[in-house]
């Protein structure tokens, strides 16, 4: 049963640290955005833009309510578990939006 507790502390650890990593590369990606190469050039794109500025503000917060919880030890990290990989999936889908945003600026580079 000791076993089960360490692997699953591990796997949570490991949780977290993909959870940091995401969002510095949110961070890195959100100032790429910002920069004058990712710059909208049609309606659609203007769009595209400001649905991911929402959606980097809503990751945000979404992390800091995860690491809050986790620092408060509100709730046993175990059964956070799920939450985190949720989080982890939202991470994934933002990153299909910007990829899909950023082709469609660069369209002529």
């Amino acid at each position: 049963m000791n076993k089960t507790v360490k692997t699953d502390t591990g796997e949570i650890q490991e949780l977290l640290i993909r959870m940091e990593r995401n969002n510095n590369l949110v961070q890195r990606l959100s100032r790429k955005l910002g920069s004058y190469t990712c710059e909208p050039n049609n309606h659609s794109c203007f769009e595209k833009l400001d649905n991911l500025k929402r959606s980097f503000k809503v990751f945000k917060d979404q992390q800091n309510h995860i690491l809050r919880l986790l620092q408060q030890k509100s709730q046993q990290v175990g059964q956070m578990e799920d939450q985190i990989i949720g989080h982890l999936e939202r991470f994934k889908d933002l990153e299909k939006e910007i990829a899909a945003y950023m082709l469609s600026t660069n369209k002529y580079q």
